[in-house]
């Protein structure tokens, strides 16, 4: 396995770089908007994607591959040199691991091999000389789904249903900062997402809640910015609670369904809203996208 794919680039003069951060996995939507973001804001990325010989996962990144600040990497969870790699000098890692999109529903197979990944990432970060903060991105469902969620009249950062990344990450000495994000709406989202399992149930609870991709990028920079961030931050711009929402949430699920209104949801009800955000809400306050 090759330790880096460095793309040439153009060269033109710009103000010095700021650090140098590692985005993983940078092939998803996610992270590759976030490898935009950041070389917008003049950092230096290492890009690590899971290319297995195949160039698709490169796709996402076309327009960044002429800036000279971009380095990618093909790494692998699974393998402990290629997570290595990339890490090299970095300052920061932001750390997701998206669901495939062919995976039907968030079984307890891939809960163990995400669970697994996070641990092979955080040893390698605990490793890493120049490692000051990493940004990990997980899910609401890791806040709301616990036994005792019909009497807990309001879901915020204090609670949690799976502590075990923390363990480790403080077992290892890793600052570890998690944003827990709602639903990401975008393009390629479908009822097959596995987010959507306990939708119904999510919704009655008043916690199903979408977020933006724009929105989720510029969390994630404000909570690696921001000196102060610190523990967990749920991250969400829109709460699915009432019929009408039910009704665009639908639509945006089954784009095909012309007939959808109000009324075919009217027995959903209303649902108080159960899940705030306040705490990140307050850290993004002066940031600046």
């Amino acid at each position: 396995m090759s330790p880096a794919l460095v793309i040439p680039s153009i060269d033109h003069e710009e103000e010095e770089p700021k650090r140098v951060v590692c985005v993983m996995d940078a092939s998803g939507r996610l992270g590759a908007s976030l490898v935009e973001r950041l070389l917008q804001r003049n950092y230096i990325v290492h890009a690590a994607v899971c290319t297995h010989g195949n160039l698709q996962p490169l796709k996402g990144l076309a327009n960044c591959l002429n800036n000279k600040n971009l380095k990618i990497f093909e790494s692998d969870p699974f393998d402990y040199q290629s997570i290595i790699n990339p890490l090299k000098d970095c300052s920061a890692l932001f750390y997701t691991f998206e669901t495939p999109q062919e995976q039907p529903m968030f079984d307890e197979y891939m809960a163990e091999i995400e669970v697994r990944a996070a641990h092979n990432v955080l040893e390698a970060c605990a490793q890493t000389d120049t490692m000051q903060k990493v940004i990990f991105t997980s899910s609401v469902t890791a806040v709301i789904w616990r036994e005792d969620r019909k009497s807990i009249s309001e879901f915020d950062e204090k609670n949690w249903s799976d502590k075990s990344a923390w363990a480790l990450a403080m077992d290892r000495g890793v600052n570890m900062v998690s944003i827990n994000a709602g639903l990401l709406v975008t393009p390629e989202i479908s009822m097959k997402t596995s987010y959507l399992k306990g939708a119904a149930e999510m919704y009655e609870d008043g916690v199903l809640v979408t977020v933006d991709l724009r929105f989720l990028v510029d969390a994630h920079i404000c909570v690696f910015e921001d000196v102060s961030s610190y523990g967990r931050y749920l991250c969400f711009n829109h709460v699915v609670n009432r019929p009408d929402d039910a009704v665009e949430f639908a639509k945006m699920l089954t784009p095909s369904a012309t007939t959808l209104s109000a009324t075919s949801y009217e027995d959903l009800g209303i649902f108080e809203q159960r899940i705030g955000n306040k705490k990140l809400n307050k850290l993004m306050v002066d940031y600046k996208s």
